[in-house]
């Protein structure tokens, strides 16, 4: 009896995929369009930097280098300091980071874990109009409604109570005027949340589910779900979404003039009425004459500032490889 073979049918390979002409040429131009883009931002940021440091250098000659810790700013005897704008600058930079962090941390997990799905959307879409908001809309809100209520009810309420505590009461004391390093660090804290808790909802939304499953599985709670595997995972990002709302925070400038206070001395108190260099030099530009040393020495200012924020950023940085490390 005669076998029959059945022979298998072998698959066609795949066809290869056309290559276009000149998509060489094409993938050069891009990558040199890519590199050019790279180099102009390196160029434009040295040019700032160059140009401040220019601008500044009559200053620093004249001052020297006590113009970082002085706190004198007298344009008729031209003594100028930048004592008590740097002061004011880190110590409401400070004040918005402590106040926004736990917020904007609250609210990426209460969005992420805790929040029902029809309320996400919603929320989620207000927190970045939120970030939409212009400047000088916070500072003119701080100043016709934060300010009065700090003036009548919280400040004196919190002098009348902590301000009465020995040792840590002295950063509480003074004049309830209503505006100071405190309303002025408040107002940064509510126009840096946006940044930071839209970067902390997105990170946190990226961790694999698999991981918080297998948490959860093995009879953890939400909070030991988010602090012993969502935060590992995403602490380089939230870290960056901080250092991005510290950014905005050293550099803001309108809100700031508004509530601060805007005086030339450093504040005892968080409630103690300051300025800080950006606020300063929204203040006191358009009344300096070109080549004028005080024109100088705010131009030194924008200088300082620059260094402080990048100070900032390479510390964050330092910080992050240094647990990568680890």
């Amino acid at each position: 009896m005669a076998q029959v073979v059945v022979a298998e049918a072998i698959p066609a390979a795949p066809p290869r995929p056309a290559t276009r002409r000149g998509s060489g040429a094409g993938d050069a131009v891009f990558a040199l369009a890519c590199k050019l883009a790279g180099i102009f931002v390196l160029l434009l940021l040295g040019a700032i930097i160059v140009e401040l440091f220019l601008g500044g250098l009559p200053a620093f000659r004249a001052f020297g280098a006590g113009f970082l810790t002085s706190t004198e700013w007298d344009p008729v005897a031209e003594v100028f300091g930048a004592g008590v704008s740097v002061f004011g600058t880190i110590s409401t930079a400070i004040l918005a980071m402590i106040l926004a962090v736990p917020l904007a941390f609250g609210v990426a997990f209460f969005l992420t874990e805790l929040a029902p799905d029809w309320m996400r959307g919603p929320v989620g879409t207000a927190i970045e109009l939120l970030a939409a908001v212009p400047s000088i809309i916070f500072g003119m809100w701080g100043f016709f409604v934060i300010v009065p209520l700090m003036a009548q009810y919280v400040q004196p309420a919190v002098i009348d109570t902590i301000g009465e505590l020995p040792v840590i009461g002295d950063l509480f004391q003074g004049p309830p005027f209503g505006t100071g390093l405190f309303t002025a660090g408040l107002i940064l804290a509510i126009m840096v949340l946006p940044f930071i808790a839209a970067t902390m909802r997105d990170v946190f939304l990226q961790v694999p589910s698999v991981y918080k499953e297998s948490a959860y599985g093995l009879g953890a709670t939400r909070w030991e779900v988010m602090r012993g595997v969502v935060l590992p995972y995403t602490r380089i990002s939230v870290v960056g979404g901080i250092m991005l709302g510290l950014g905005r925070a050293l550099g803001e400038t309108m809100a700031v003039t508004f509530v601060i206070g805007n005086a030339n001395r450093i504040a005892t108190t968080v409630f103690g009425p300051g300025n800080t260099i950006a606020s300063l030099v929204a203040l006191e530009f358009g009344e300096s004459a070109a080549g004028s040393l005080k024109l100088s020495a705010l131009l030194a200012l924008g200088f300082i500032l620059f260094v402080i924020s990048f100070i900032v950023l390479a510390l964050s940085r330092w910080l992050l490889r240094s647990r990568l490390r680890a």
